[in-house]
């Protein structure tokens, strides 16, 4: 592979796990009439609606906003809410942005704010930042939101910050009785209008737009979940910008530019310990931690380009490395033949290639094992009902709320609203709801950390690697930002030279 690399003229930009843009100066007249092509990895599975996994494709393409947003370190910065206090430890009030304009023409006001969240709250599913509280929104003034929460939440203004709080226009919330319609009714740099299925949607230019008019005309966006037919058009010049470039396709870029960029998500086998299925035994679990070689996976699967998975939270997480301590591990059993089924999914192309290797090792060891593979829309029904006993997944473990301790109660609680481990434990519920209680960031890292070393040495979960994002473009494109939370990609800066 490097030798591979070594041969190409591509332009390897690695860059650390900052927020930012390529620097490049702004065109004089602010922008041109020239449209940015975009392929993307995942197709929307609800018109893109907000309440919906489909809520990080809108944010990405600088269609929808938040309130506020988050900081590579995950502190919490100004979006559509300029400044904020926190008045009592379940009361916040946030004063908005003045001159900020929907899509429609509609100003923004603190009640289209307020009514937006309210609208979240009674969404069902619930958005998963919402899960474990109950939120209530009011406006007080034209520009301020006071959000009370039934008991005391030191992370909701991180909450705030999931692309499934972004804040839409009042039409939005009328037309589609299964979650908003993002046309027209964002507040972005881009204006969505239309959404053709699976297969691409049309962004136009905001000149409305409140941090200034965006520098290209609009976007066309294909949704592109095969990897190599997505670095295959970014070669043929059939798009500008690509995001999940596949390993394999690193070779064959040629002259375009790679952004790599730390992420905190972590690849992992989640193990089903349903009562009765072969992974409720703790033995079990810790043969299949025995015979996974995360090393292995990472030098020939992902050739290198990850970090080999320490733990749940990876390096893109300061504090992991640097607070992490020893764990007991249970003893492992002999699989003596046990069937295992292991699912996985092709939308990230490196994954069912680990699956392969996670099969041949698991056989190695004693088990015997068939894989399911689908992509992911088809599979998540199944996975969402715990129909597997294994699961390997990519999963960010920031992306929701930006707080650990409330990814932990959502992957790993008993009412966890991802727990594809269908793991429960009242104790550890309780340790998580004694961690959620901490109000200093360093002390909710720490306890964090000591909930990650219980479920890793419990086998409940055995983490694989650390990835990073890997964004193509033409050597044309400039400001394409580079996200650790992956909640943003074209913005107003994004420009064609």
């Amino acid at each position: 592979m490097k030798q591979l690399l070594a041969a190409t003229t591509l332009t390897a930009l690695i860059l650390g796990g900052t927020t930012g843009c390529f620097a490049e100066p702004a065109p004089a007249d602010g922008g041109d009439q020239r449209r940015l092509r975009v392929g993307l990895a995942f197709a929307p599975n609800a018109r893109m609606s907000p309440f919906t996994d489909d809520a990080s494709l809108v944010t990405q393409l600088g269609v929808t906003e938040t309130l506020v947003n988050l900081d590579p370190d995950g502190t919490v910065t100004p979006a559509l809410a300029e400044r904020w206090t926190v008045t009592n430890p379940s009361t916040v009030r946030l004063t908005l942005r003045s001159g900020v304009t929907f899509h429609d023409g509609t100003a923004l006001t603190a009640q289209h704010a307020a009514a937006a969240l309210q609208h979240a709250t009674r969404a069902r599913p619930v958005p998963k930042a919402l899960a474990q509280i109950r939120l209530t929104a009011t406006a007080t003034d034209d520009r301020t939101v006071e959000l009370r929460t039934a008991a005391p939440d030191p992370v909701l203004l991180h909450r705030l910050a999931t692309p499934q709080l972004a804040i839409l226009a009042p039409r939005a919330y009328q037309s589609d009785p299964a979650g908003p319609d993002p046309i027209g009714a964002g507040t972005g740099p881009f204006r969505l209008t239309a959404v053709r299925g699976t297969s691409g949607a049309t962004l136009q230019r905001f000149d409305a737009y409140w941090g200034g008019a965006a520098r290209v005309a609009g976007v066309d966006v294909r949704f592109l979940p095969d990897g190599a037919a997505r670095a295959g058009a970014l070669r043929a010049g059939e798009v500008d910008v690509i995001n999940a470039v596949p390993v394999a396709q690193l070779p064959h870029l040629g002259d375009h530019r790679l952004v790599e960029v730390p992420l905190p998500r972590t690849v992992g086998l989640h193990l089903n310990s349903t009562a009765g299925r072969p992974f409720a035994d703790p033995r079990l679990r810790a043969a299949v931690r025995a015979a996974a070689d995360p090393a292995a996976i990472v030098a020939s699967v992902y050739e290198g380009r990850v970090d080999v998975g320490a733990g749940l939270f990876g390096p893109a997480s300061a504090w992991a490395a640097s607070g992490r301590t020893g764990r007991p591990a249970t003893a492992a059993a002999v699989p003596a033949g046990t069937r295992i089924t292991l699912a996985t999914y092709t939308d990230r192309p490196e994954l069912p290639e680990a699956a392969s290797a996670l099969t041949a090792a698991l056989t190695g060891r004693g088990f015997a094992v068939r894989t399911v593979v689908r992509e992911y829309t088809a599979l998540e029904p199944d996975l969402l009902a715990g129909r597997f006993d294994a699961v390997l997944l990519t999963r960010s473990y920031l992306l929701d709320t930006g707080d650990p301790i409330a990814f932990l109660a959502s992957d790993f609680g008993c009412a966890g609203s991802y727990n594809l481990a269908r793991f429960c434990d009242r104790a550890f519920d309780t340790r998580v709801t004694r961690a959620g209680e901490l109000t200093e960031p360093a002390a909710r890292q720490n306890a964090a950390l000591q909930l990650e070393a219980d479920l890793i040495g419990r086998a409940v979960v055995v983490p694989l690697a650390h990835e990073r994002a890997r964004i193509g473009t033409t050597t044309d494109v400039t400001d394409v930002a580079r996200d650790p939370y992956e909640r943003t990609l074209v913005t107003a800066r994004t420009a064609l030279r």
